[in-house]
């Protein structure tokens, strides 16, 4: 499978939103990764419900939505509502992390659990087959821009290991840090999904960008 390029709208001009998704609209992007935060889990705040909607109003593309908050379970009827197609929550947030995934399924979503890099990949074990996706953080989470941790190299290597035995469909997705510089070596750990935000829209064209994220994987193997 191809890999899939999800553009953060964390790092996107707030104050030009409109313009900035209808270019990730008619851009070779996969997603829109949609960074919800709410100032307990995570030191920082960012979209609500309203924003949530008037993306959705405008997006064109599948919102894979990353919950980084406390007491998901309660808000994840009003985000697929909202217009998630990937409803994403943290392991550290979740006590009854079983029960909120089949929640999220139940509301027609992909459900995705993230984990922190301090988290181990194996916790994961006893639900991996139910996930559609597993997110790893390759920063803390909470702001953009951070600097790119390396350990996450070995622990995409070790999902992908258990991922091969119990879910080989599962989707592996990275946040943070994440550029032209580290994708192929992101790609060849086992990553298939990348969140990117400063990199695309920092970048001179962010769509020219997303084109040679998109397109690397298509150059490694012509390489």
């Amino acid at each position: 499978m191809k890999h899939l390029i999800a553009p953060s709208l964390l790092s996107a001009d707030f104050a030009n939103l409109q313009r900035d998704i209808e270019m990730v609209n008619s851009s070779e992007a996969d997603w829109f990764h949609v960074d919800v935060m709410d100032g307990v889990f995570v030191p920082n705040i960012s979209f609500g419900f309203p924003v949530m909607e008037a993306i959705k109003r405008y997006a064109t593309k599948p919102l894979d939505v990353h919950l980084m908050i406390v007491n998901p379970d309660q808000y994840i009827e009003r985000f697929a509502a909202a217009g998630a197609s990937v409803i994403t929550v943290h392991y550290e947030a979740c006590t009854h992390l079983h029960r909120t995934i089949q929640a999220i399924h139940a509301t027609g979503c992909k459900a995705g659990v993230a984990i922190n890099p301090h988290t181990p990949v194996g916790l994961l074990k006893d639900v991996l087959a139910d996930l559609d996706l597993v997110l790893v953080m390759s920063v803390n989470p909470g702001f953009g821009g951070q600097k790119f941790i390396p350990n996450t190299l070995n622990k995409l290597r070790e999902l992908k290991a258990m991922a091969s035995v119990v879910n080989p469909d599962l989707l592996i997705e990275v946040d943070g840090g994440v550029g032209i510089k580290n994708l192929a070596d992101l790609i060849q750990a086992g990553a298939s999904v990348f969140v990117a935000g400063n990199a695309i829209f920092a970048a001179p064209s962010p769509s020219v960008m997303i084109s040679e994220l998109k397109q690397l994987d298509a150059q490694l193997k012509s390489s």
